[in-house]
């Protein structure tokens, strides 16, 4: 289990949408700090919140955030992007993207903060999943989320030994921008705040935050018709 209280965090993506909500939630829960970072970060108010600027995609903006941030005991991979073309009507290009920002990008976050977690006694990485990631539907962003899964069970692995709690939250969808224009049942971004530091304080390595979810992960074991999401 990982201790909210006192805690120094970072949520990439933290600005706006779930990332917004997970700030707020690690505060109320006794944080003492949180770097959000964006790609054109909004400078605010409140002295615990540091804005950085960040792309997930670039190497060298990622380390200069580990530079910064080196006093991190807890890591929210949250970023993401969604480019909704059908697979076969998808421009490569674009899926070589949601892969970049949505898999490579966590993945380099998860590299340059390892050390520091290990440094700051092992803490947490937290990986941002989606019901998409078991689902059928949704082009490369479910086939991006399908790839983070397993790099974040990989990563589980490889942290354990630096005693690195590593969380997948796994949800169906947030009523966020980013899939504002879906006519779909949507959960409340303070709801899966909330199960995310529920997750890190009870020391869980999944997080399933709806039924939908807890669904479409039992039906892992049955035909994979059964894993088709019809999206409206």
């Amino acid at each position: 289990m990982t201790d909210i209280e006192g805690a120094t965090v970072l949520v990439t993506g933290g600005q706006r949408g779930l990332g917004k909500a997970f700030t707020e939630e690690l505060l109320r829960r006794g944080a003492a700090k949180v770097y959000v970072t964006a790609r054109r970060p909004v400078a605010g108010d409140d002295p615990r919140i540091v804005p950085l600027a960040l792309e997930v995609t670039d190497p060298d903006s990622v380390a200069a955030v580990a530079a910064r941030a080196t006093d991190v005991t807890i890591v929210i991979n949250n970023a993401g992007v969604v480019y909704p073309a059908p697979l076969l009507q998808s421009e490569i290009a674009d899926v070589a993207a949601t892969f970049d920002t949505n898999v490579f990008g966590p993945l380099r976050i998860a590299q340059a903060f390892a050390p520091i977690l290990a440094a700051n006694g092992g803490g947490a990485l937290v990986d941002i999943h989606s019901v998409l990631s078991w689902g059928a539907g949704f082009a490369a962003y479910g086939a991006s989320k399908a790839a983070f899964w397993s790099l974040t069970n990989s990563l589980r692995m490889e942290l354990a030994a630096q005693h690195t709690q590593v969380v997948g939250v796994h949800l169906g969808f947030a009523d966020t921008e980013m899939i504002e224009r879906l006519t779909v049942d949507k959960i409340r971004p303070e709801v899966v705040a909330q199960a995310l530091a529920d997750g890190l304080e009870k020391g869980e390595t999944e997080v399933l935050v709806d039924e939908v979810t807890r669904g479409l992960k039992a039906a892992l074991s049955g035909p994979v018709e059964g894993l088709e999401i019809k999206l409206g």
